[in-house]
């Protein structure tokens, strides 16, 4: 029997939202809103910001969420209102962008062992898988195209997760058209759903090393302690970022 999880990656397999074959039982989801649902600015954001790479630098130069008043999961319409996302709002601002120009809304879910998930958009161009993501970490972000297997992309964020509690334990891919029904894209309320779904939905375990694990917490723990203003750049994989 196939994992759950590589089903939902077969059944995302098509750039274009009107080519996804609908199966029984499994009805073809909504068309996403046209231009006349956003407003003038929200619009404009969408209309200047094409492709992955694009909304990662704008997503990048957008501050980040510390979420100084109060816990927030906002859509869309209320990050361009606050000007500001922390990871989760950027995936969620990253599939209402890109789905206006063919991309499935996917979320890639980072499982970590301190409970700590990181939330990304996922994306496959020419046959390979790269994410969009907004994070507090220098290692964090977007990675380009170049991963066959959404496995592999998600091998390549295991160093960079290390940070003193957290730890790659598993993935999960997540169709938002499916995945929620509440409205992720424009609503003015906080879209909670988003994130319980995420939690519940299947999700696959990884395995890495121990003794790796140990040498980049060492690592990080000693630069942390040498610059702690500092982000950390000595990962090696930089070369795969967005």
């Amino acid at each position: 029997m196939r994992d759950s999880v590589q089903i939902g990656v077969e059944r995302a397999q098509g750039l274009k939202i009107k080519k996804r074959k609908s199966k029984i039982g499994d009805p073809s989801p909504a068309p996403p809103p046209g231009k006349e649902a956003f407003r003038p600015k929200e619009w404009a954001i969408i209309e200047r910001h094409r492709t992955p790479r694009q909304v990662q630098a704008f997503l990048r130069a957008l501050p980040y969420n510390w979420e100084k008043g109060a816990e927030t999961l906002r859509s869309f319409r209320e990050v361009v209102r606050h000007w500001s996302a922390h990871c989760l709002e950027g995936a969620l601002t990253a599939a209402t962008i890109l789905e206006q120009h063919g991309y499935p809304p996917l979320l890639l879910d980072l499982e970590s062992q301190d409970k700590l998930d990181h939330v990304l958009f996922l994306f496959r161009h020419r046959g390979r898988w790269g994410t969009v993501a907004r994070s507090r970490d220098a290692g964090l972000h977007g990675r380009r195209p170049v991963f066959r297997t959404v496995r592999q992309l998600v091998m390549s964020y295991v160093d960079p997760y290390v940070d003193g509690s957290g730890r790659i334990t598993g993935y999960g891919v997540g169709d938002l058209r499916t995945l929620v029904k509440g409205d992720w894209r424009l609503s003015a309320r906080n879209v909670w759903e988003v994130e319980r779904a995420l939690i519940k939905m299947p999700h696959r375990k990884i395995k890495t090393s121990d003794r790796r694990y140990q040498m980049m917490l060492r690592r990080f723990m000693a630069f942390r302690k040498k610059h702690p203003d500092k982000p950390v750049t000595f990962y090696e994989d930089k070369y795969l970022w967005l």
